[in-house]
């Protein structure tokens, strides 16, 4: 395949066309990398006759395996699919598994070894430690197993593990004892799938390890940026003989650091390799010229990266919008005021996907979809009312306003984990049936359950005093005390920072975020001249956690900026644009490394658009039960200014907008904003020439312009109106009642009652 084929550029070309030797190719966003690895195995199969099972090709995800298959199928024409399947095409750990089932015998492995998923270790830790007697809740199995991976990612066992302090000593025992567990029940985890595997190959002496060297003459890796320490010496290894290695990645679009990707490996391949040839592919086929400007201002900042100037010969495109909005409600308002619009419009709803940076912020944006009946699907997580710990939550809640539910109760009588084992739960059910009690009423009678034994008897007794103790306190508070006094006594909450991981802290994060929403529904019911209650906030969820019916369309894509990698949109959607929501954790001193990671989540986050981008940010929102005042994100501050418009909904636009900029100033070390931020912008126009701004929903910025057109009048039907938490909505009806109500429309919220004394004509 020479280097003019005309369906490759020319240094796509030259990537493809280069066959003997290591080779290292930055892929930017949008470049066509797939393109590539797959033309360059097609190259070496059809031009240079290498036989097909003598390429290894390692993905990251089965998914991309099984693409990269496909394609391969098409292109190499008839017998294409019986090539392709010969081919080793494959994730690290398939690789590793099908070689060790050959192989692993020569370092003490059997050929029938089981592989250990995540449940499976935890629960081998959970046993440990009752075997070494370590309290569970001191040394959270997750967060014992999260170090026990950590240091196999480094190619170090129990013997090998620094042990700086007592913690790291009791670390050191339990894995220890772990991998005595694994090696009697003849079991890998996934850890060592790849660390045997390199054992197995690195070994100069084994007639295995030359045997599986020699076999691979070609060797190509994807997603080269994401590999981790143990990773990298397999590929290493297995290229050792030929040195045709070739490795395909962008250290800019590094995002996995927290799962042990080291973003070294790419940028360091060259003084591993001295003489490997580095190509680069620059050309952006997927976005607008805007918003490859925009990535570009975004990632330039950034320490050490590999110079790469990201270019496109793609249309200008329309400018990115840079939205303020007042809230997080407001923001949702916005969200779904464009989406329905680029859906009447004819843009599939496929095409559109709305980003955050953490999924708590995903409960709003749901909730405004829901109302404005907008089909949406969460990926890379579950809907915000489904996640395990917000229904744990819930269901304490249901127990106490009815305690007849069995299903609610069942589901918290050991959550958190209170000594109360499965085979007694049994027992108290079958007591409760045999006497046609509820479980829960079941535990008024302990003593007659004969067959529930005496130490989980004590345990019950003392849910039962908890959950009176509940239901005293919600005859006297509000719901969303209840519940922080549930998580509090209960232990829950303790529970999960002992864990000490990110995925417990997540957990924590939708905790607070459902006590938030609680408060929520009560500022609501206060508005409207009501008392909220616990079983209102509850019914409100249930109808709200009803499935969306699918409509032929589709449905919005919502996911957090991780979930989004390697996917593209028409349109993106990128919210929470603010000071430590995104960048989330760079704030902290000494957190250079996370910083620099956030950039590149959000140069990520900016090439999933191919035609249209949006960022908003708000000047106050409510996240994990506190309020947050926002300034807006530095990476607002790194956009160039040719590619982007500011715009401000009508919400937002009653304060002035230098506030913004005030804000982002008040605090030292804070990246300070350009001088587009500083002062308001002249109206842009459409292609077709009419305004950009949208007057039924933005404030107009343009210069001169005060932003809104405030009228003076009585309120009835039809009015514009504005609400302190709700921001701007129409009048529906007026409710005559012991005080003036109106009944009012807020885009994000739906229909609310409200007091007129609350309300302002906009």
């Amino acid at each position: 395949m020479s280097a003019a084929h005309p369906i490759l550029n020319t240094p796509q070309a030259e990537a493809v066309a280069h066959v003997n030797g290591p080779l290292l190719v930055f892929a930017g966003a949008g470049s066509g990398k797939t393109r590539v690895i797959t033309y360059r195995i097609v190259n070496l199969v059809a031009e240079h006759r290498v036989a097909p099972y003598r390429i290894l090709a390692v993905t990251f995800t089965n998914k991309a395996a099984g693409e990269m298959r496909d394609r391969l199928s098409r292109i190499l024409g008839p017998g294409g699919e019986a090539i392709a399947k010969d081919l080793w095409v494959g994730t690290f750990h398939a690789t590793c598994a099908k070689l060790l089932r050959r192989f692993g015998g020569s370092i003490g492995l059997p050929r029938d070894f089981v592989i250990y998923d995540t449940q499976d270790q935890r629960a081998v830790v959970s046993r440990v430690l009752k075997e070494l007697d370590f309290d569970e809740k001191r040394y959270p199995p997750r967060t014992v197993l999260g170090r026990i991976h950590k240091e196999k990612q480094e190619g170090r066992g129990p013997d090998e593990m620094e042990a700086g302090d007592y913690v790291d000593d009791v670390v050191v025992k339990i894995f220890r004892k772990y991998e005595e567990h694994l090696h009697r029940a003849g079991a890998v985890d996934f850890e060592d799938l790849i660390g045997r595997t390199v054992k197995l190959v690195e070994d100069p002496d084994s007639e295995d390890a030359k045997t599986i060297r020699r076999r691979f003459q070609y060797v190509l890796v994807d997603e080269f940026q994401d590999t981790n320490r143990m990773q990298y010496r397999l590929v290493k290894a297995l290229a050792s003989e030929t040195q045709n290695l070739c490795v395909v990645g962008d250290d800019d679009q590094s995002i996995y650091r927290w799962r042990g990707a080291d973003i070294r490996n790419i940028r360091n391949f060259r003084r591993d390799f001295a003489n490997a040839k580095v190509v680069k592919l620059e050309q952006n086929y997927r976005s607008t010229k805007r918003i490859v400007s925009a990535a570009l201002g975004v990632i330039s900042p950034s320490r050490e990266r590999e110079p790469k100037e990201l270019w496109t010969d793609n249309e200008d495109g329309i400018p990115i919008d840079v939205v303020a909005a007042r809230d997080e409600h407001d923001e949702a308002a916005f969200v779904t005021r464009s989406i329905s619009d680029a859906r009447a419009e004819g843009t599939s709803l496929r095409e559109m996907a709305v980003f955050y940076r953490i999924h708590a912020q995903s409960r709003v944006l749901e909730e405004a979809l829901r109302v404005a009946n907008v089909p949406y699907q969460i990926v890379g997580g579950m809907k915000f009312y489904e996640r395990a710990e917000v229904k744990d939550a819930l269901s304490y809640l249901r127990v106490l306003v009815n305690p007849q539910s069995d299903v609610d109760f069942l589901r918290i009588v050991n959550v958190p984990a209170r000594g109360i084992g499965q085979t007694s739960i049994e027992r108290l059910t079958a007591f409760a049936s045999s006497r046609g009690l509820q479980v829960h009423d079941a535990l008024a009678k302990l003593d007659e359950a004969t067959d529930v034994p005496t130490a989980a008897k004590k345990k019950l007794a003392g849910l039962r005093d908890l959950l009176e103790d509940f239901c005293a306190f919600e005859r006297q508070h509000a719901a969303s005390d209840v519940l922080d006094r549930i998580l509090e006594k209960t232990g829950y909450r303790d529970a999960l920072k002992n864990e000490d991981s990110a995925e417990a802290d997540a957990r924590l994060e939708n905790l607070a975020e459902l006590i938030g929403s609680i408060r929520d529904y009560e500022a609501e019911m206060q508005a409207a001249g009501e008392k909220g209650s616990l079983s209102g906030f509850l019914e409100r969820v249930s109808l709200q956690s009803d499935t969306d019916q699918m409509e032929e369309e589709g449905r919005v894509t919502l996911m957090t900026v991780h979930s989004a990698k390697g996917l593209e949109f028409e349109r993106v959607i990128l919210t929470g644009m603010e000071e430590e929501m995104f960048p989330y954790r760079g704030m902290d001193p000494g957190g250079e490394e996370e910083l620099e990671e956030e950039r590149r989540l959000a140069y990520v986050a900016i090439t999933r658009a191919r035609k249209h981008l949006a960022l908003t940010h708000t000047s106050m929102r409510q996240i994990f039960g506190t309020t947050r005042w926002g300034r807006p994100s530095r990476f607002i501050g790194d956009l160039p200014a040719e590619s982007i418009v500011q715009k401000a909904t009508r919400s937002a636009s009653q304060r002035p907008q230098q506030s913004y900029v005030e804000r982002a100033r008040e605090t030292r070390d804070y990246a300070p904003m350009p001088s587009w931020f500083q002062k308001k912008q002249p109206t842009v126009q459409r292609a077709a020439g009419e305004r950009y701004v949208d007057k039924e929903f933005f404030a107009d910025t343009s210069a001169g312009s005060e932003g809104g057109d405030s009228e003076s009048g009585e309120l009835r039907r039809g009015a514009r109106v504005l609400h302190s938490r709700f921001g701007e909505g129409e009048v529906r009806r007026i409710e005559a009642s012991s005080e003036p109500a109106a009944v009012v429309f807020f885009p994000g919220w739906g229909e609310k009652k409200v007091l007129a004394r609350f309300l302002r004509l906009a």
